[in-house]
């Protein structure tokens, strides 16, 4: 299994990204991905997932203004983000875990990870 993260960069607050995560080794249909970001001194926090059968869940920061979907043609999951704030900066990681009917936003679920995305909000 591979998770290539990607769409990263340097973003002025009030702006918006498309992060994508380019999954090998397992289909979307049997695994629930996940976005977790981490910040300079902070633990590693969920953001976001979105089950096998399409369903999606947000941390209470991020509810409104990120947005996961994927695309299971190309076996690959994004992360709209918009209204970006300062406080979003992060590396931004994917990740996956076999779906047993719960999704969960915590990192010790996830079983495999790909390599983050640094997301900067800064004017």
């Amino acid at each position: 299994v591979q998770l290539q993260a990607s769409g990263g960069g340097l973003v002025q607050p009030d702006g918006s990204l498309r992060l994508s995560c380019a999954a090998s080794g397992l289909s979307l249909d049997d695994y629930t991905i996940g976005w977790f970001r981490q910040a300079p001194g902070k633990e590693r926090e969920g953001v976001s997932c979105i089950s096998s059968n399409g369903r999606t869940y947000y941390a209470d920061s991020v509810k409104g203004r990120f947005t996961i979907s994927r695309d299971t043609a190309k076996n690959t999951v994004y992360l709209r983000t918009s209204s970006l704030k300062p406080e979003d900066t992060a590396i931004y990681y994917c990740a996956a875990v076999y779906d047993y009917g719960m999704s969960s936003l915590k990192a010790s679920e996830y079983g495999y990870w790909g390599q983050g995305t640094l997301v900067t909000v800064s004017s």
